[in-house]
C-alpha cells in the first residue's frame, strides 16, 4: 500500500481503535520489567568504591521492595532479601532529571549530564524521597513508564514512543495483509432498505 492509502479515513479509523491494545501491551510489558527489578549504582561523592541496590515490584503492583547489595547480583534478587518495603499508593509522584533532590545537591552529582538524564526520584509521604539513577537510558525509560502506568498516568518515554510505532504499524500490516491490492472505499457500503416485514418463516427440518 502506498502512503495516500495509509491517510484514508477507513485506515486512520483502524489505527485509531487498534491504539488503545497497543498501549496496554507496552504498559504489561513495563510493569512485568518491574516485576522482575533492577540493580541500581548508589552514587556517592566520599566514597569511591562502588556500592549497589535492587528494587522491585511486587506481583500484585502494590508494594516496591528495595534494599542495598554488597555486590552486583547475577538474576534476580527475591522478595524476602529485600529489607525495605514502599507501598505504591503511598507514592505521590514521579520527578525525573534537575527536579530530583539527589540532582540539586551539591557535588559532581550537578554538574554530569550523563547521570541528571538517568536521574528519578518517587515523592511519598510529605517530603520524603526514594532516589534513583538509572544504569542506562533503556532501564530509565522502562521504570518510569512503569512508575507513571502504576500511577495511572501516561507512559511518554522516548523508548514508549518507538514501541508504539513499531509494534502499530506492524498489527496495521497484518490486519491489512488480506486486502493487498484492494481498494478500500473512502465511505462505507449504503445500508440496505429494512425489509417490508420481519414476520419470516425458518424451515428447520
Amino acid at each position: 500500500m502506498n502512503q495516500e492509502d495509509f491517510q484514508s479515513r477507513p485506515i486512520l479509523e483502524l489505527r485509531e481503535k487498534i491504539q488503545p491494545e497497543i498501549v496496554e501491551l507496552i504498559r504489561q510489558q513495563r510493569l512485568n520489567r518491574l516485576c522482575e527489578g533492577t540493580c541500581f549504582r548508589k552514587i556517592s561523592t566520599r566514597r569511591r568504591q562502588d556500592k549497589f541496590w535492587y528494587c522491585r515490584l511486587s506481583p500484585n503492583h502494590k508494594v516496591l521492595h528495595y534494599g542495598d547489595l554488597e555486590e552486583n547480583p547475577q538474576g534476580e534478587v527475591p522478595h524476602d532479601s529485600l529489607q525495605e518495603k514502599l507501598p505504591v499508593a503511598d507514592i505521590k509522584a514521579v520527578v525525573t532529571g534537575k527536579e530530583c533532590p539527589h540532582m540539586k545537591e551539591k557535588g559532581a552529582l550537578k554538574q554530569n549530564k550523563e547521570v541528571l538524564e538517568l536521574a528519578f526520584s518517587l515523592l511519598y509521604e510529605s517530603d520524603e524521597y526514594l532516589n534513583f539513577i538509572a544504569p542506562d537510558k533503556h532501564e530509565y525509560c522502562v521504570w518510569t513508564d512503569g512508575l507513571n502506568a502504576l500511577l495511572g498516568k501516561e507512559m511518554t518515554s522516548d523508548l514508549t514512543k518507538s514501541d508504539m510505532d513499531t509494534l502499530l504499524s506492524m498489527e496495521m500490516k497484518l490486519r491489512l495483509l488480506d486486502l493487498e491490492n484492494i481498494q478500500i472505499p473512502e465511505a462505507p457500503p449504503p445500508i440496505p432498505k429494512e425489509p417490508s416485514s420481519y414476520d419470516f418463516v425458518y424451515d428447520c427440518n
